[in-house]
């Protein structure tokens, strides 16, 4: 406290000068319209651009969060479109179906760790067990493209087998004839933007710039676009054809994936399981 008041007393003309200074200013500003004008105007616009900023620092803190609740109503909204149409064999044709007992659904998931430098790449996302997410669900990317299937899962967490595994194969097909193929990665070529369409029948006709979607055999709807062909009609030992296609899935960005949901999955598989082998 002592070497407070000789530092005051030291620099006494200093602290007067200023406690004047502001008087003086206070006094002119109350007196003087014009002065009082043009401060009011002046510290309006300084706390109108601190404020401007403090929001733009505000929002970009709730991006997290907005890009949760944006996700979550994108996986409501294709939830909604798959109650309105369907994919058949020939074209869309629309159900009569509620939302309530339609088919599929989608639910929104973070992806919380990613690989895409492996030849086995498998990603966590925050979804699990409580969330309803069962071992052998689909996953697709949030614009368009498959992503892979449902692999662990715990209560809160769960594990995908990535397209770009050794071990994952999605059946498909070619938009434009429906001709069957199994979607494959990896073999020889382990590009993270490109697959192989497999087993395509020798007859079926391929041409580069094709659109490969899902069959609908299996976990994935029907109709979930996969890629466009880049290279066609290669030949193979077994009287099959196969092609390279370019993904519409980018693994290397995605943030955000859509686990698909199948009402009648349980049912069909107790329903095969009932069938013999080879019979």
């Amino acid at each position: 406290m002592r070497n407070l008041w000789i530092f005051i007393s030291r620099y006494n003309a200093f602290f007067l000068f200023i406690i004047f200074f502001f008087v003086g200013i206070y006094l002119t500003v109350k007196n003087n319209a014009y002065q009082r004008s043009v401060t009011l105007n002046s510290s309006n616009e300084i706390v109108g651009t601190a404020y401007e900023r403090l929001n733009v620092f505000k929002r970009y803190l709730n991006l997290g969060m907005v890009n949760d609740s944006l996700a979550a109503e994108n996986a409501k909204l294709k939830s909604q479109l798959l109650g309105l149409t369907t994919v058949d064999t020939a074209k869309d044709v629309k159900v009569v179906d509620t939302v309530t007992n339609q088919q599929y659904t989608y639910l929104a998931a973070k992806v919380v760790k990613n690989s895409v430098t492996l030849r086995n790449n498998i990603m966590t996302i925050n979804k699990g067990t409580d969330d309803g997410i069962k071992s052998g669900m689909a996953v697709i990317a949030p614009q368009r493209g498959v992503v892979g299937f449902i692999r662990d899962v715990s209560p809160h967490l769960a594990t995908i087998q990535s397209l770009l595994h050794k071990d994952t194969k999605i059946s498909v097909t070619l938009k434009k004839n429906h001709a069957l193929g199994s979607l494959v990665w990896g073999d020889g070529n382990f590009d993270i933007k490109k697959a192989f369409v497999k087993e395509v029948p020798n007859h079926i006709k391929m041409y580069v710039g094709d659109t490969v979607v899902t069959s609908g055999y299996g976990s994935f709807p029907a109709g979930v676009l996969v890629g466009k062909i880049s290279k066609a009609n290669v030949a193979t030992n077994d009287n099959f054809l196969s092609a390279e296609l370019n993904l519409f899935t980018d693994f290397s960005t995605l943030q955000y994936v859509y686990v698909v949901k199948d009402k009648r999955a349980d049912e069909q598989k107790a329903l095969e399981s009932m069938a013999k082998p080879n019979e």
